[in-house]
């Protein structure tokens, strides 16, 4: 019996795939209208993306075959949702921060800022974080997790292996330990004579049993920290992808979604005003869940951890030759560093300045003429990416003086690479993003047109006599735990058309509730699979399912708590959240 159940289990996929639009079958075969139709579509991809039955990127591709086969919306418009102004966005985010990680700036930014912070643990900690939330502004999640952990880990073991070499140094020598020892109590007086240091010699089965004792508070100790450590750079990662608007893929779904679905908005989100509310949130949220994994796995001793006071020890001068040396192996600033870091600081400022909102942008004095958005954040991304085609990744050879006549024509005639190539954006590009945001446009744009979504609010009106407050917070909490199991990309294509209309229908600023849900997708910190960076520190094997559970749920509650608290204070100012905006206020008639 258990084999049979175990090759059951394995077809689990082909089940769900086969048998689910069979049981959602009678939905448009009895209730006859193009609702009933595009709620088919929806509920069928939820499954499918909420299972993992198909590549989430192959179910997003199913509106272009079902919307203009049951008659929801031509194959034309569909398919034109696919590569939208948020997608090119999208795109040329990524080949900036291509070629940031083709050219290892990033891994020489993060080792820069360690070795400031030092080793002291808390501040080796704060450093992780700060580095990796950062680097998560700008680069993929996953890429900046799978960069900083074995650093973490290579300082960590460096850290145990010197501090195991100096207690056994004291042991030998007879002499007290004096340096850190976590939650250890003095030694009494009458166990004082038998303690090295006090004119007692030790036997060597005394010895040996203080190796034993110091080796087994070592271990838990660092056992600890290595969780702690681990724990803190995949959720600095998920916490900084909120900074900014690509950083992460919710961030432009939501962007999209707002375009698409008010196409009047006046460009209400853009990176200026994403950043100017999402940074301090992020960087509040940082603060407390640093606070809170030292609560969980080193206690609150900001004498010891902190290192205040104290000498700099042997072992923490070991720890930070290792980041000094990984530091030391990338050498000096390259040409091409240098001239991706001017890419990447030249791209920032024109998004900061393209349409600031508290003054005209460029972008407003140059180009967008009589009401209409010419230049957009898209524009901007993908200009400073074909930059990256044309910049040579060296200075050419009739620039550089010196060298010798051997292979002297040979070098004259070949040219530089470029700071990005083809091969490398077709090896790291993940293209599945681009369909799974098509996706969630198609839907959108489906929804409308079948009038769903206009159905969807009349239902929600009720919600209306609940303080808006409250409707932000409820909406947190059933985000926040829907994306635990399932991704925050589905989770945010799912909810935000239907939060839209309810928002449009009881009257309510549709970011008000849509923009702390997408924030709140990415708050995925309690279950391995709940996103990459999570699983690539679990796959380390420090970690049980039991310690990211129990700290990522609090770290749950401070992350609503957090968005909460900025939606009502610099968000209600930056975006008039108190308001029912016009660009909202459209006409909807009964279904």
């Amino acid at each position: 019996m258990a084999p049979f159940l175990k090759r059951l289990w394995k077809l689990k996929n082909a089940f769900v795939i086969v048998l689910t639009p069979l049981l959602l079958l009678p939905l448009p075969l009895l209730i006859q209208t193009k609702e009933a139709r595009c709620g088919y579509v929806i509920a069928l991809m939820a499954v499918y993306w909420c299972t993992e039955a198909m590549p989430l990127a192959v179910t997003a591709l199913l509106p272009a075959v079902l919307f203009p086969m049951l008659g929801v919306l031509e194959s034309g418009k569909v398919c034109m949702q696919y590569l939208k102004d948020t997608n090119m966005l999208f795109l040329g985010g990524l080949l900036v921060a291509i070629g940031v990680e083709r050219w290892n700036l990033h891994k020489r930014i993060a080792l820069r800022v360690l070795a400031i912070v030092g080793v002291k643990p808390a501040l080796l900690m704060m450093g992780f974080m700060g580095t990796t939330a950062f680097l998560s502004m700008w680069i993929s999640n996953t890429a900046t997790t799978a960069m900083m952990v074995p650093i973490a880990q290579a300082v960590l073991e460096q850290l145990d292996s010197s501090e195991a070499e100096a207690d056994q140094l004291e042991i030998d020598n007879g002499q007290m330990n004096s340096g850190y020892e976590p939650d250890k109590k003095p030694a009494k007086s009458e166990e004082a004579k038998d303690r090295p240091g006090n004119g007692h010699v030790m036997s060597i089965e005394e010895g040996e049993g203080l190796a034993e004792e110091r080796r087994q508070i070592r271990k838990e100790k660092y056992v600890n920290l290595s969780k702690g450590m681990s724990l803190s750079v995949c959720y600095a990662a998920s916490i900084g992808g909120t900074a900014t608007l690509t950083g992460t893929t919710p961030n432009l779904i939501l962007k999209g979604q707002i375009d698409e679905l008010f196409p009047a908005n006046g460009d209400v989100v853009n990176f200026a005003t994403w950043f100017g509310f999402a940074f301090p949130n992020m960087m509040l949220m940082l603060v407390l869940a640093w606070f809170w994994l030292q609560f969980m796995f080193m206690g609150f001793n900001f004498k010891e951890t902190f290192g205040c006071g104290g000498q700099v020890s042997e072992k923490d001068r070991k720890a930070s030759q290792v980041i000094k040396d990984e530091l030391k192996k990338l050498g000096s600033m390259t040409f091409a560093e240098g001239g991706i870091l001017t890419v990447f600081v030249l791209l920032v400022v024109l998004w900061f300045t393209r349409e600031p909102g508290f003054m005209p942008g460029w972008a407003t004095v140059l180009f967008n003429k009589d009401g209409k958005q010419f230049v957009t954040d898209g524009t901007v991304a993908i200009f400073m990416a074909l930059v990256l085609f044309v910049i040579p990744s060296k200075l050419p050879s009739c620039f550089c003086s010196g060298g010798g006549r051997e292979g002297e024509e040979s070098q004259k005639i070949k040219a530089p690479k470029a700071l990005l190539d083809w091969d490398t954006v077709h090896q790291k590009m993940p293209w599945n993003i681009l369909l799974l945001l098509g996706g969630g446009f198609a839907l959108a744009k489906g929804s409308e047109a079948s009038g769903l979504s206009v159905w969807l609010g009349h239902e929600l009106a009720p919600l209306q006599s609940i303080p808006p407050a409250a409707i932000a917070v409820l909406l947190c909490l059933l985000v926040a735990t829907f994306t635990e199991c399932s991704s925050n990309v589905a989770t945010t294509t799912l909810f935000l058309p239907i939060l839209a209309s309810m928002a449009q229908e009881i009257e309510l600023h549709p970011l008000y509730i849509m923009l702390p849900c997408t924030l709140c997708a990415s708050l995925a910190f309690m279950l391995p699979v709940a996103t990459p960076p999570n699983a690539i520190v679990f796959s380390y094997g420090n970690l049980k399912v039991v310690d990211m559970a129990k700290t990522g749920f609090m770290l749950n509650i401070i992350g609503v708590l957090s968005i909460t608290l900025a939606l009502n204070t610099w968000g209600t100012v930056i975006f008039q959240l108190d308001t029912f905006p016009s660009w909202a206020n459209t006409t909807r008639g009964p279904p």
